[in-house]
């Protein structure tokens, strides 16, 4: 057990200042304000310095980062991009998969499920094939596929916890049904659904709204579409790219004003240049451009192709837009967790997961703990 020194802690509800926080095994222990007594364990407690403590953040949809891909069929690849994310505060996460031929998509879940056995990742997010050509981003079109029911059941499994599908899509709102029956959550996105076709998909049982705004037929005063549906929902978790890029941070502030923290979660969308220098790189099977942290297609439409984002900078452009410590959080960290049912991540309570970030004035990462013990 160790009792640990730091400038302040951030709870669900409050920001305790000159604060300290005690970790026992893989556990939170006790936290509180020094001014208010500190535990009498027997042990001298830890300075860590005039650092902010706030929980591991949960980014619920990455498909890479520090030159490597979750499209692989390599374990020990996948364990460098969940490496890569770790030592940016990211210490829960999905591993996100791109269109491929559905052979490959199962291949490369049975690969990841290694990373689930051994608590790497929480599980497997598919984000194609079952998406609109229309509004298809980063996805090779020609392997879009509408979701009949063989094709999901052939892609589904224990390991899969979330799946995107385009509502409008032929079997579409059955296959929403289809996922959530098999204990997965149903996600709406790439899609050029109208604002009924996109409440229908969540009265079929979908919850999340792939990266809002992006991805989607954009909204219109007078055809609001799936953007509109999504932030009426309030049923729907909407994702939110906070990287500047993929939304403007005045339309960050319109979803947070009509929606509220706790249907918002930051995500990284990131791809395997994240954290790499510029140049072409991949997703999935398409060629991609980073110039000065944008990622484009290469070729054809030229379109943005994932982010190279990561969590600690997605909250620290949160917090430097005006959003409070508290809320920040609350979208980076607890409001993904719950929305998958993960209770015992995503804030700083007691008898939770020892998963804390570290950082400076600035909001930039100290150091990472995950489960109890300090990341490398």
């Amino acid at each position: 057990m160790t009792t640990y020194r730091v400038g302040r802690v951030v709870t669900p509800d409050d920001v305790l200042e000159n604060a300290w926080i005690q970790v026992e095994g893989e556990d939170i222990r006790a936290f509180g304000r020094r001014s208010e007594g500190m535990p009498a364990d027997g042990k001298r407690p830890e300075d860590l310095g005039d650092v902010t403590v706030v929980p591991g953040f949960v980014d619920i949809h990455t498909h890479g980062g520090g030159g490597s891909t979750y499209s692989t069929t390599d374990p020990e690849e996948a364990r460098k991009v969940a490496a890569f994310h770790g030592k940016h505060g990211t210490t829960t996460t999905l591993a996100s998969l791109v269109t491929a031929p559905l052979d490959e998509l199962v291949a490369q879940t049975d690969c990841l499920a290694e990373l689930i056995a051994d608590g790497v990742i929480a599980g497997v997010h598919l984000e194609g094939p079952f998406l609109s050509e229309a509004r298809c981003g980063a996805h090779e079109p020609t392997l879009l596929r509408p979701p009949l029911k063989d094709d999901v059941t052939k892609v589904l499994s224990d390991a899969v916890k979330m799946v995107t599908i385009a509502p409008e899509l032929e079997n579409g709102l059955d296959a929403i049904r289809q996922v959530v029956d098999a204990g997965a959550v149903a996600a709406l996105g790439h899609t050029d659904a109208t604002y009924e076709q996109m409440v229908a998909g969540a009265d079929a049982g979908a919850t999340v709204a792939t990266h809002l705004f992006n991805g989607m037929r954009p909204f219109h005063h007078r055809d609001p579409g799936p953007a509109g549906a999504a932030l009426n929902d309030e049923r729907l978790l909407l994702e939110v790219i906070n990287d500047g890029m993929h939304l403007d941070p005045q339309v960050v502030r319109v979803a947070l004003a009509a929606a509220g923290v706790n249907r918002i979660a930051l995500i990284t969308d990131a791809m395997e240049a994240t954290g790499m220098p510029n140049g072409r790189y991949k997703i999935g099977s398409l060629e991609v451009d980073v110039k000065d942290g944008l990622a484009t297609l290469a070729h054809g439409s030229h379109s943005i192709a994932g982010s190279t984002l990561t969590m600690d900078v997605a909250y620290r452009n949160a917090v430097k837009s005006g959003v409070s410590l508290v809320d920040a959080s609350r979208m980076a960290s607890t409001t993904p967790a719950q929305a998958f049912g993960w209770y015992d991540v995503g804030s700083i309570e007691t008898g939770k997961r020892a998963d804390l970030v570290l950082l400076d004035d600035e909001y930039a990462v100290q150091k990472v703990m995950r489960a109890g013990s300090w990341l490398d």
